[in-house]
């Protein structure tokens, strides 16, 4: 019987992201091309480059060219995890968000970018890492979103003990 899921794989490939300025941003470590992808809804062969300038991100891809905030990318497992000033940096970002529901709380997206990054962890130490990453930023996440992360993170687990 054959497998309908695609088999996780490590994929090597060249970064579109191009830092512009010698003085990094604090969250500029957090700018990865499958949070453009998913903040814009589009594909990762549609990135033409992201630059990390010192205070804002440039993307520019097809059909798309913004500058956005560091605030809006997600944190990352492999660097350095966020601190409390972050939190503050994040929470300052929402609260110009448009929408009153979402004043308190991470973007949508947020939570589909980190259940990808459960499913693509190859190892249960990795996909232990990105569940504590989780853990750490759950004040961003709504109950309900948190509840759905946790239910993936326990189906991904169970795929990678079985």
């Amino acid at each position: 019987m054959l497998s309908s899921l695609k088999p996780k794989t490590l994929l090597i490939r060249s970064s579109k992201i191009v830092h512009k300025s010698s003085l990094l941003h604090q969250l500029a470590r957090f700018v990865t091309e499958e949070a453009v992808c998913l903040m814009f809804n589009i594909k990762l062969e549609d990135i033409y480059v992201v630059e990390c300038w010192r205070y804002v991100v440039y993307v520019h891809a097809k059909g798309v060219s913004k500058f956005v905030s560091y605030a809006d990318f997600p944190p990352i497992i492999g660097v350095k995890p966020p601190a409390p000033a972050e939190f503050v940096k994040w929470r300052k970002r929402w609260q110009r968000g448009n929408d009153p529901a979402q004043r308190k709380q991470a973007p949508k997206w947020w939570a589909e970018f980190f259940a990808n990054e459960f499913w693509q962890a190859l190892s249960e130490p990795v996909l232990y890492s990105w569940g504590k990453l989780v853990g750490l930023i759950k004040f961003a996440l709504t109950e309900s979103t948190l509840q759905k992360l946790r239910e993936s993170y326990r189906h991904d687990l169970a795929l990678l003990m079985g």
